[in-house]
């Protein structure tokens, strides 16, 4: 059984898989303070957490250098949604990270515009 570097991935054995199960990451807690969307982006604000909150937590705030998406964030780690979303509302509480919904792209005007959900419906048609 070969373990890997420290410096690689923090936990992690190549025959095991994870060392540490979901619940241990996030205390046992699956609701987060916090409200997340798995569209919603979260980036780092430079300031750093008041304690150390542990190394699956430096892990989440090392990816938040740009704008990055919760969904993206947990593939990164291999968490479920739930415990990065556990992870990134302990981040935003002391002001390491910050959150945005995600944005809606204006559909013009009128949201019910005709010919816009004609052209719509008839790219799908050829689609399919």
């Amino acid at each position: 059984m070969r373990r890997r570097q420290p410096s690689e991935v923090p936990l992690l054995d190549d025959d095991a898989g994870r060392l540490i199960r979901p619940y241990t990451v996030s205390n046992g807690r699956t609701k987060p303070s916090a409200q997340f969307d798995l569209l919603t982006m979260v980036m780092a604000t430079g300031d750093r957490p008041y304690s150390y909150l542990g190394p699956d937590h430096s892990h989440v705030l090392k990816l938040c250098g740009g704008p990055v998406s919760v969904a993206e964030i947990a593939a990164q780690i291999a968490q479920p949604a739930v415990v990065t979303k556990v992870l990134l509302s302990d981040l935003v509480d002391c002001g390491a990270i910050t959150s945005r919904a995600p944005g809606r792209a204006p559909l013009g005007n009128d949201p019910t515009d005709r010919q816009l959900l004609e052209a719509v419906l008839d790219g799908l048609r050829r689609r399919l």
